[in-house]
């Protein structure tokens, strides 16, 4: 158990290292703020709703089908990549219709 922990944190910090937008090597943050400025100066006086959940709702679908992919659609192994319980994941993956 404790070799299959070590395991799961060595890949976690792998995976979390190398967020990284290849095209320009920059870090996600910095992608993520630059597309909300992008998102602000659109709206032209606009003012957004709900924006907390839009932005994780726009990040966390991309986020939990590269997991998917990245586990070989393993729940249990993605919802521990992920931190998550594997029925939260579940959960999540009917809301974004991601269920097989």
């Amino acid at each position: 158990m404790a070799i299959n922990n070590m395991l799961d944190t060595r890949e976690t910090q792998k995976v979390a290292s190398s967020f990284t937008v290849s095209h320009k090597n920059q870090p996600l943050h910095d992608s993520v703020r630059q597309a909300l400025e992008n998102y602000f100066a659109q709206l032209k006086g606009q003012v957004p709703e709900n924006l907390y959940e839009m932005v994780l709702a726009e990040v966390e679908v991309p986020l939990i089908e590269a997991v998917m992919q990245y586990t070989r659609n393993n729940q249990s192994r993605a919802a521990i990549l992920l931190g998550l319980s594997r029925g939260t994941l579940r959960k999540k993956l009917k809301i974004y219709g991601m269920l097989d």
